[in-house]
């Protein structure tokens, strides 16, 4: 019966362990504030950032100003991520969230990107935006929809999404991140713009296109 009730209990925790393992994305907060300070030199590596003294906290910590001042979107792709994550606001560090304002010129775009570590949500604040985001193997499926002012729109973390915007006026959203750094990886600028670059032959294969076509787009990146 011992043994009975021994298993169980390792059974038991191990399943909270996973359980907790699996739901959480950055860590936990084990007291109320931890704001984030540079590391100290020859630090030990940690998951996050190190604390600030919390009686040494202050208002500045949590705080970040200038996010209504519109980013330039004179770019190649016509938009401007400003971004308010534990860099900014260190007040953030252990709390499992973040914030970017999206500008979008006329027909500007967010091009397909994903975030690692995180679930966005996203409010358009101006005018209208074509969304979506694309399933995982094999399905694939593209879920899409046009927003309009005060629409919201959710990209499950890991998914690549994107922002398009259809209207001939400038364009602004929201987005919270469930991450203090969410991190992201634009696709088009990582498979042909690494460093050093992937072997032409091998994108051309994966992607079915002439070498001398992933030539040109490494070029371009």
């Amino acid at each position: 019966m011992k043994k009975c009730v021994s298993f169980l209990q390792v059974t038991l925790a191990l399943k909270a362990l996973a359980s907790s393992v699996a739901s959480a994305y950055d860590p936990s907060p084990l007291q109320d504030t931890c704001v984030a300070i540079p590391e100290p030199k020859n630090a030990v590596f940690v998951n996050g950032k190190f604390c600030k003294n919390p009686n040494l906290t202050v208002a500045e910590d949590f705080f970040y100003q200038g996010l209504d001042i519109p980013g330039n979107t004179s770019n190649l792709v016509g938009s401007n991520v400003t971004t308010v994550n534990v860099v900014q606001i260190p007040g953030l560090n252990t709390l499992g969230i973040s914030l970017v304002r999206i500008d979008y010129a006329p027909y500007g775009q967010n091009p397909p990107h994903t975030h690692p570590r995180a679930t966005e949500i996203l409010t358009v604040l101006e005018v209208i935006l074509l969304v979506g985001f694309v399933t995982s193997n094999p399905d694939n499926r593209l879920i899409s929809k046009v927003l309009y002012k005060g629409d919201v729109f959710v990209f499950p973390i890991g998914l690549i999404h994107f922002q398009f915007n259809i209207g001939p006026t400038c364009a602004v959203a929201i987005a919270g991140l469930s991450s203090q750094n969410p991190g992201v990886i634009t696709i088009a600028n990582a498979v042909f713009g690494s460093n050093p670059p992937i072997n032409p032959d091998f994108l051309a294969r994966a992607f079915q296109l002439d070498k001398k076509v992933v030539e040109f787009l490494q070029a371009r990146f």
